[in-house]
């Protein structure tokens, strides 16, 4: 096998190095299982991702796809014996068309990028996780990433119109089309944004652009319990508001984001929620002004509409620092239930009795507008026994939010730690058609075998 990849590759494409290889074994994801692969290849072009798998399928070998790593499922994490293909090389911005919306970029784009380069021409591009300043576009198509706009504006495959893939037959194709409209056959594109690797290699996307947000207000709310946020949370979806972000914090977070990055964040409070409107004019103002009201009246102990930019800017940059702030404190098992809004209190609640049962600091984040919670598992290093108990309150969760009618992950995707919570969520017959479709586009069994279901 890595005779045929020296072959069909320029040699510096090739990494065999095992100091080198061991940087590409694994995600962000505490816990998950990773083998060891035989080789790493970073391409940097579609033909070269296809002769990739042209090699693979030749020699039977598992080909694992990743971006930057920051995937928090396993979704990324090597196999045994396998070919890793590392897509951060492929990192082109290849076109933004101003008429008609949209960009035309690499899968190793960092998201952050995109949206600089989109806003020099007056465009946004809305998706945008937390890991947005490193995590890669081809990552986000992989896992349908959210972020904190995604309550109003939607998710990476409300935005992506077409994409070059190559399948699991080491074909080249393109899938979506570029036209405002088309329903033309399957809608395959859509099917590919968050398979993670296991129905094609993405090589390219080209996804739908908005004009440029307007200037937000932010609304700040501190709370004493993470239920009476959570009540807040319910309250403005009540009202009819629709936020451009409402993200929920805790002071775990907070506190070892200052600690880290020393923010000088003066927060007194056990919760913070952080709303933002992005409505112009007056009507946002009156906007701003209910959902501070909403937050009042769901028992916050202070709220206002900030008047202080530069104080809002550094709240919500430490809500995107909150996940690797907590992480160096201990390893920490990130949770990713999505339950519905008028849930979100009572979810709050049961994770705070599943840490208390099971003895298991749980920090807690939240894309809280949409229902999509966080909590951070954290145990110490060496302890076994707390691993155990972070592992059962993690199960807990899960089992809690699927009881509320929610789902096993809003946006990191099901990789390898969620495997077990899918079976839970779909019907067998469901899971029969995921395997089915699986078998039909992956023939051979190489994309990313043992992920999201098994076979």
């Amino acid at each position: 096998m890595v005779d045929a990849l020296r072959s069909a590759l320029p040699a510096d494409r090739l990494l065999l190095d095992p100091d080198v290889v061991a940087s590409y074994v694994h995600d962000e994801a505490e816990w998950a299982p990773h083998g060891e692969p035989a080789a790493v290849v970073r391409p940097r072009s579609a033909e070269e991702v296809r002769a990739v798998v042209l090699a693979c399928v030749e020699t039977g070998t598992p080909v694992v796809t990743r971006g930057a790593g920051t995937g928090l499922s396993g979704g990324a994490n090597a196999v045994a014996g396998c070919v890793v293909v590392a897509l951060d090389a492929m990192n082109s911005i290849v076109e933004i068309d101003t008429l008609e919306r949209y960009a035309v970029v690499q899968p190793g784009v960092i998201n952050d990028h995109l949206r600089e380069a989109c806003a020099e021409h007056g465009l946004w591009y809305p998706p945008d996780p937390a890991s947005s300043p490193w995590s890669t576009i081809g990552g986000n198509v992989a896992t349908n990433a959210g972020g904190l706009c995604c309550v109003k504006y939607g998710v990476t495959r409300d935005y992506v119109l077409e994409l070059q893939v190559v399948t699991g037959s080491g074909e080249l194709v393109r899938l979506g089309r570029r036209t405002a409209k088309g329903v033309a056959g399957y809608d395959f594109a859509s099917l590919m944004v968050g398979s993670e690797g296991t129905l094609g290699i993405v090589t390219e996307v080209t996804v739908r652009l908005r004009p440029l947000q307007h200037p937000p207000r932010t609304v700040a709310g501190y709370f004493d319990s993470i239920v009476d946020a959570g009540r807040a949370v319910a309250a403005v979806a009540a009202a009819g508001l629709t936020p451009s972000a409402l993200e929920l914090v805790d002071r775990q977070c907070l506190v070892a984001v200052d600690a880290w990055k020393n923010m000088g964040l003066a927060v007194d409070a056990n919760v913070v929620l952080l709303g933002r409107v992005d409505t112009p004019g007056v009507e946002g103002d009156a906007e701003a002004t209910r959902m501070s009201a909403c937050f009042d009246d769901a028992g916050a102990t202070w709220s206002a509409v900030s008047t202080d930019q530069a104080e809002s800017d550094a709240l919500f940059a430490a809500r995107r620092l909150a996940y690797p702030a907590m992480e160096r404190l201990g390893p920490v098992l990130t949770e990713d239930v999505c339950v519905p809004k008028r849930h979100v209190p009572e979810m709050l609640a049961r994770i705070e009795a599943i840490g208390r049962r099971h003895d298991t600091v749980i920090a807690n984040i939240a894309h809280a507008g949409d229902g999509n919670l966080h909590p951070l598992l954290v145990a110490p290093r060496d302890d076994d026994a707390a691993r155990d108990r972070a592992r059962a309150a993690f199960d807990d969760i899960i089992t809690a939010a699927l009881e509320l009618g929610g789902t096993v992950t809003g946006e990191h995707g099901v990789g390898l730690l969620k495997m077990d919570g899918l079976a839970r969520e779909l019907d067998p017959v469901v899971l029969a058609m995921h395997r089915a479709v699986k078998a039909a586009l992956d023939p051979h069994g190489i994309l990313n075998p043992g992920k999201i279901v098994a076979t």
